[in-house]
């Protein structure tokens, strides 16, 4: 991505808890604070939960409320059962135990007893959202582990993906350089500072 000039970290998300890392194309959400009485005709998330599958991670944006949770256990289990990678909020999710149990990768900024009801209520499902400072569209890609998540634009997907396997190549040299007993000053210096202006 700083190969590309290209922005797509967010950072801030962590995982809830041990889960492996996620990879896929993003479904959005977006929340909103509920008006006061004011009651969803359908739960927040099974709209893309439904839409969802293998290779899909539901994405969240839940800035409104910085109390309630926009992500919980049952949805967590919906999500496992239709094959969803996993689930990036931006904002609070609750059951955290239980989305560990069901084994359903959980990225947020941090966890709250507080549920969605009365609180929060979806606003749009499958439609452009804000994470951070970035707008995230559906069918973007995202890749989340346990140094951040990054967002790639579908439309660039291709040469990131080029750029970067290159890079990854030019780190598994350095790498075994080490390992052969090469001096890492002399591998960092030499090499890394001029990677990303090489890589291609």
């Amino acid at each position: 991505m700083d190969r590309l000039g290209l922005d797509g970290a967010v950072l801030g998300l962590r995982p809830m808890w041990a889960c492996p890392r996620i990879a896929g194309q993003v479904i959005p959400v977006r929340l909103r604070r509920a008006r006061p009485g004011e009651r969803s005709e359908r739960h927040l998330g099974t709209a893309a939960i439904e839409s969802g599958g293998p290779g899909r991670v539901i994405v969240i944006q839940h800035r409104e409320h910085d109390q309630a949770a926009g992500w919980g256990g049952i949805l967590s289990l919906a999500a496992r059962a239709r094959g969803v990678e996993g689930v990036i909020v931006d904002g609070l999710c609750r059951d955290v135990d239980d989305s560990r149990e069901v084994g359903c990768p959980v990225y947020a900024r941090g966890a709250t007893p507080m549920t969605a009801r009365g609180r929060v209520v979806e606003a749009s499902s499958g439609e452009p959202i804000n994470v951070g400072a970035l707008r995230v569209n559906p069918g973007d890609y995202v890749i989340a582990d346990w140094s951040g998540v990054v967002f790639i634009r579908a439309d660039v997907a291709e040469r990131v993906i080029e750029t970067a396997e290159a890079l990854a190549t030019r780190e598994a040299q350095m790498a075994e350089a080490v390992r052969s007993g090469r001096s890492v000053i002399e591998v960092m210096g030499a090499t890394y500072e001029s990677m990303l202006g090489e890589a291609t």
